[in-house]
């Protein structure tokens, strides 16, 4: 292997009551992609931030560029060519596209020649050198326009020219496609192929195993804040990956079982709503998985947004066990029984300063109080009741939800809805951004669920958990159904030529 651009040898890390790292190595070299993994708590944000200068180790030593070094702060990291590219970009969204490319560091000059009095920021230099970074890039980039006019995937392409234009050796991408959708991610990849044949090393860390085949050269297996494993990509499999991240073997991550599908519970006709949803008609049977697949953009969450009460629908009837329901709003959605797990959790599926305890009961205050006061008693019930049926790992049900890890958090969303005992239970991409052992948990409890007969259905952009976990597949396309599939028919292609229009 060649000379590392960046060593890591022995790197221990402690809080209070934790021991965050365990004498971990790492190297990454010029010109590669080195994908991070592990499972959530396994020790990968603690070492991106000791390498960005963050945090401090108690223990081990950093090389970078042959030299042993310290990073007191982010700044001297950045300073050094190490920037890091969260998945929540941080970027001035009243600024301009030119001004987040050189905020903190403007170019300046004299504002008269040979004096070395006064300066000013020289605006012509850094368009020319933005406009050189962007079509070395082979992208376009709109210097003037304010960033919160940008998509999620011009935000990251600002991003990438910024620490490009601060002349990175290292760039470390934390769950990158996240916000993006699957041609934005397309083009993302071939960027990172692009830095890659520059010399850039990247540090790759994401949840979705398919990535990590397609874009990393090396891998790095965190589990438990140590070490398990250091390899290239094409020595190992997803089987075997997935088993040194969880430290078990799988023998599958979706745990379908065969069941009899019961009579409608959900039944939806000739739905529409203004400019997104045209003649949405389909039922739901009691016990079913029934999946919703489809492109950004297609109308999936619209369409759980209305069944929920969320967008009121201009035209169409839902029906509850045969009879009409007219759901004016969320509240009326949940007395009837409906459930909705949103696909943006942290902002709309939980009160993340409230405990994991308060969380729980939201949606059966009612049932928990008398007089307008809360049976805090039988709400320390249901929250034991709800944290040990579903396993969710947290140190108490007083801690605040925002301290858990992002499988227990969606826990804790499914988990409010189940003490309310809903008939229908919607999943707007409920595995999103959660590692794979939280996946296959949330899976094993969908199975579970619909073999109590709870009638669910799964939005989710990944097709590999569709095909896995559905006993049908709806796939829409600009707002219509355009085609249903069997569990025995459904085929990733089959789905995709759907959701495009092509079949």
């Amino acid at each position: 292997m060649t000379e590392a651009l960046l060593q890591l040898r022995g790197i221990t890390k402690r809080f209070p009551g934790v021991l965050a790292l365990d004498g971990v190595d790492f190297a990454l070299t010029a010109g590669e992609v080195h994908a991070l993994v592990g499972e959530n708590g396994a020790g990968k944000s603690t070492l991106i931030k000791i390498i960005s200068g963050v945090h401090q180790p108690d223990a081990g030593r950093i090389d970078y560029l042959g030299t042993p070094v310290t990073f007191p702060t982010p700044r001297a990291a950045a300073d050094r060519g190490i920037t890091v590219i969260y998945q929540e970009v941080a970027l001035f969204p009243d600024l301009t596209v030119l001004e987040n490319l050189y905020v903190g560091a403007y170019p300046r000059r004299p504002l008269l020649r040979h004096s070395g009095r006064g300066r000013r920021v020289d605006w012509m230099a850094m368009r020319a050198r933005a406009q050189d970074v962007a079509a070395s890039l082979g992208v376009k980039l709109d210097l003037e326009a304010p960033v919160h006019r940008l998509s999620a995937a011009q935000q990251q392409l600002v991003e990438i020219a910024r620490a490009l234009l601060r002349d990175a050796r290292v760039i470390i991408m934390d769950e990158p496609t996240g916000p993006l959708t699957q041609q934005d991610a397309a083009r993302l990849f071939s960027l990172i192929r692009q830095l890659r044949s520059r010399g850039v090393g990247i540090i790759y860390i994401s949840h979705r195993l398919e990535e990590i085949f397609e874009v990393a050269d090396r891998l790095t297996v965190l589990r438990d804040g140590r070490r398990i494993v250091a390899m290239p990509v094409g020595e190992t499999t997803r089987e075997m990956l997935i088993h040194h991240m969880v430290g078990r073997t799988l023998d599958t991550l979706y745990p379908h079982t065969a069941r009899q599908t019961g009579p409608p519970v959900l039944e939806v006709e000739g739905l529409g709503t203004s400019g997104a949803l045209t003649d949405v008609s389909f039922t739901l049977g009691r016990g079913e998985i029934l999946g919703l697949a489809g492109l950004v953009g297609s109308g999936r969450t619209t369409l759980a947004r209305a069944i929920f009460g969320i967008v009121p629908p201009g035209r169409g009837r839902i029906k509850l066990d045969g009879v009409d329901a007219r759901i004016a709003h969320a509240g009326r959605a949940r007395e009837l029984g409906i459930a909705y797990v949103p696909e943006e959790r942290q902002r709309q599926g939980l009160v993340l300063p409230f405990s994991v305890s308060e969380n729980l009961s939201l949606v059966i205050l009612r049932r928990l109080s008398r007089l307008g006061f809360i049976n805090h008693a039988s709400e320390r019930t249901v929250a034991h009741d709800v944290v040990r049926r579903l396993d969710i790992r947290t140190p108490g049900i007083g801690v605040p939800a925002a301290t858990l890890s992002g499988g227990n958090q969606q826990k804790v969303v499914v988990g409010k809805w189940l003490a309310a005992q809903p008939r229908v239970l919607i999943m707007d991409e409920p595995t999103r951004g959660v590692d794979v052992g939280a996946k296959a948990e949330i899976h094993r409890l969908m199975s579970e669920l619909a073999g109590r007969g709870l009638a669910i259905l799964l939005i989710s952009s990944e097709l590999p958990e569709l095909l896995g976990m559905s006993d049908r597949i709806m796939v829409m396309h600009r707002g219509r159904i355009a085609g249903e599939l069997s569990r025995g028919q459904a085929t990733q292609e089959k789905i995709m030529a759907m959701a495009t229009g092509v079949a």
